[in-house]
C-alpha cells in the first residue's frame, strides 16, 4: 500500500513539474516594475517639495517664487473669481486655431507630398514663412484684423500649421519606394494607392506633426493673449506681471502645463490606437 502511495505521489510530482509552475507561482515570480505613470511624478514632486521647503525657510524670496501651497491658495481664490472663464476662453481659442491650422496643413502638406509641381511652387515659401517668430506676426495681424478674436485664432493657426505641414509632407515623401512598386504591381490606382499605401505608411509622421502642432498652438495662444485680451490664461500672465503677483503668474503657468499635458495625452491615445498595427520598439515594451 505504501509503495502505491509513493508511486502516486511521485506521479503527481511528475505531472506538476511537467505542467510548470501554477499561475499563482508565476505571478509571484514575475518581476515587479514601478508604474511609469508614478515615475513621471517623481521630478515635479521633488521640485515642489524643494520649492516649499526653500520658501518656508526663507531661502527663496517669496515675492519671486511663492511656496506651492500659496499658489494653490491663489488658484482657489481665482476659482472663486471666474477662473473657469479664463480656462474656457483659452481652450476655445486653441481648439479653433488648431482646427483651422491643422486642416489647412493636412491639405497643403498632402498636395506637396503627392505632387512634385506643388512642392516646387509651395514648399520654398512655406519654409521661409516657418522661420518667422510668432511675435513678428502680431503687429501685422493687429493691423489687419483688429483686436478681437480673429487675430488670436489666426496666430494660433499659424503656429499649428507648420509642424503639421512638415509631418504630412515629409511623411508622404518618405514612404518606402518598394511599397509603391509593389502597389503598382497590384495595379492600384491613384486613390487606392494613397488610401491603402501612402497614408498608412505616412501616418506616424502625420500624428507626430499633429502632436507638435497642438503643443505649439498652446504656445502661440499665450503670445496672442499677452498682446490684446481681456480673458484667458495669457491675460492672467500679463495681469500678474503688471501687479507684481508672481503667484498669479505661476498659477497661470501651472494651468497651462496641466492643459497642455491633458491635450497631449489625448493625442497620444489617438496615436497609439491609430498605430496599433505597427510592430515597433515601443509596442514591444521598449527598454
Amino acid at each position: 500500500m505504501s509503495s502505491e502511495l509513493a508511486a502516486a505521489r511521485a506521479q503527481t510530482d511528475f505531472d506538476g513539474s511537467a505542467a510548470g509552475p501554477s499561475p499563482r507561482t508565476r505571478r509571484a515570480r514575475r518581476p515587479r516594475h514601478f508604474p511609469h505613470g508614478l515615475l513621471g511624478l517623481l521630478l515635479p514632486s521633488t521640485v515642489l517639495i524643494g520649492a516649499e521647503v526653500g520658501a518656508r525657510a526663507g531661502w527663496i524670496p517669496s515675492n519671486l517664487l511663492p511656496a506651492p501651497t500659496q499658489i494653490l491658495e491663489t488658484l482657489a481664490d481665482l476659482g472663486a473669481r471666474g477662473l473657469l472663464g479664463h480656462i474656457g476662453a483659452s481652450t476655445l481659442r486653441v481648439a479653433a486655431g488648431f482646427g483651422v491650422g491643422a486642416a489647412l496643413a493636412v491639405l497643403l502638406g498632402a498636395a506637396v507630398g503627392l505632387n512634385r509641381r506643388a512642392e516646387a511652387i509651395l514648399d520654398p515659401t512655406f519654409q521661409a514663412l516657418r522661420a518667422i517668430p510668432s511675435l513678428a506676426w502680431v503687429p501685422l495681424l493687429l493691423l489687419w484684423l483688429g483686436i478681437d478674436e480673429a487675430p488670436k485664432v489666426v496666430l494660433i493657426a499659424i503656429g499649428a500649421f507648420f509642424p503639421v505641414y512638415m509631418g504630412v509632407s515629409s511623411g508622404i515623401r518618405g514612404v518606402d519606394r518598394k511599397l509603391i512598386e509593389v502597389a503598382r504591381l497590384y495595379r492600384l490606382g491613384g486613390v487606392a494607392l494613397t488610401r491603402r499605401v501612402l497614408l498608412p505608411a505616412a501616418m506616424p509622421s502625420i500624428l507626430t506633426g499633429l502632436r507638435n502642432g497642438l503643443s505649439l498652438a498652446w504656445m502661440f495662444m499665450v503670445a496672442a493673449e499677452l498682446i490684446a485680451a481681456s480673458k484667458g490664461l495669457g491675460y492672467l500672465l500679463s495681469d500678474g506681471r503688471e501687479t507684481s503677483r508672481a503667484d498669479i503668474v505661476l498659477a497661470a503657468i501651472v494651468l497651462l502645463a496641466i492643459l497642455g499635458k491633458i491635450s497631449d495625452s489625448l493625442m497620444a491615445v489617438i496615436e497609439r490606437r491609430g498605430l496599433a498595427w505597427r510592430d515597433s520598439f515601443s509596442s514591444a515594451g521598449g527598454a
